[in-house]
């Protein structure tokens, strides 16, 4: 039996009080909290990279390549002397926090983050049309989109990124067209229920434009599910990046790709050099089950209090 004065503080507060109950809801499940701690380990690691090692990514130490952890190498060196701490962490923000638009330019935001928000932005308009339009639009842009899904994920990843070549920006490109599809089809099932409400059918009598009901009656309302929905898809788009990055058509060398240094790596594990290969795989790995795990136990607590 759900606690009833906790569920009643999740449910007063507007405003402000949204934080409070997102806070709330974390707090209140262990899977989220966690999911939350990985996920913020990286996220901590990625944003204060430069005071967290005293080597760049790509500085070579020739005189200790191969080497397992030590004191001047706290994961040890991969095949060129690289610090494999630092390759992880430097990598790490590519993933989450800059994306590396130019050599001069950099967005906040990692590219997977980035790839999964054009993919909301688009899928969500996509969704929202084709679901209040119905009809001959609800067919066309479904039919389109179920083409897209028919193609096997890492397969439409790979015709992509072969496509218009292997950058930052092309994975991101490559990772909102693989986006779309999902999330259109759960804004539409999502638009389907909503707009039979009273309150959409209140806004369609004031003569509100179709473009108003969808984007300010419809849109905020199915932010709940969206929202997980996007952290399960940056795990996915983490991934698929280390996919991408192990099959050499992730970001360019030398780039701390996290996929690029598990292939590289690999070509060690039998001469007893384990560790190159080894640390990128738990970074991916860790990373993926965190963000499930944080999205898990959100969706679950907020499913309890309705």
């Amino acid at each position: 039996m759900p606690d009833k004065s906790k569920a009643k503080s999740l449910k007063t507060k507007p405003g402000s009080g949204r934080l409070r109950q997102t806070a709330a809801l974390l707090f209140s499940s262990k899977t989220a909290m966690t999911g939350f701690v990985i996920v913020m380990f990286w996220v901590t690691a990625a944003a204060f990279a430069p005071y967290l090692t005293q080597y760049t990514p790509y500085e070579q130490d020739w005189k200790a390549p191969n080497q397992g952890p030590s004191a001047d190498h706290i994961l040890g060196t991969d095949e060129l002397g690289r610090d494999l701490w630092a390759r992880l962490i430097y990598g790490a923000r590519v993933v989450l926090v800059v994306l590396p638009v130019t050599e001069k330019i950099i967005l906040p935001g990692g590219t997977a983050v980035w790839g999964v928000l054009v993919a909301l932005i688009a899928g969500s308009a996509l969704g929202l049309i084709s679901g209040y339009k119905g009809g001959w639009i609800d067919e066309i842009v479904m039919r389109s989109l179920d083409a897209m899904m028919a193609i096997p994920v890492i397969l439409l990843y790979l015709i992509i990124v072969s496509a218009i070549g292997a950058s930052a920006i092309n994975v991101v490109i490559a990772i909102a067209i693989v986006g779309v599809p999902g999330i259109a089809r759960l804004v539409r099932s999502l638009t389907l229920d909503i707009k039979t409400r009273e309150y959409i059918r209140s806004a369609e009598t004031r003569g509100e434009s179709d473009w108003f009901i969808m984007f300010v009656e419809i849109l905020p309302n199915t932010r709940g599910p969206i929202i997980i929905d996007a952290m399960l898809r940056v795990g996915y788009a983490i991934f698929a990046m280390g996919t991408l990055g192990f099959l050499g058509l992730g970001m360019p060398p030398p780039s701390p790709d996290w996929g690029s240094m598990v292939a590289k790596g690999r070509a060690f594990i039998l001469m007893g050099s384990p560790w190159a290969a080894l640390w990128p795989s738990i970074a991916i790995a860790s990373l993926v089950v965190g963000l499930n795990l944080l999205a898990d136990g959100i969706r679950e607590e907020s499913m309890r209090y309705q």
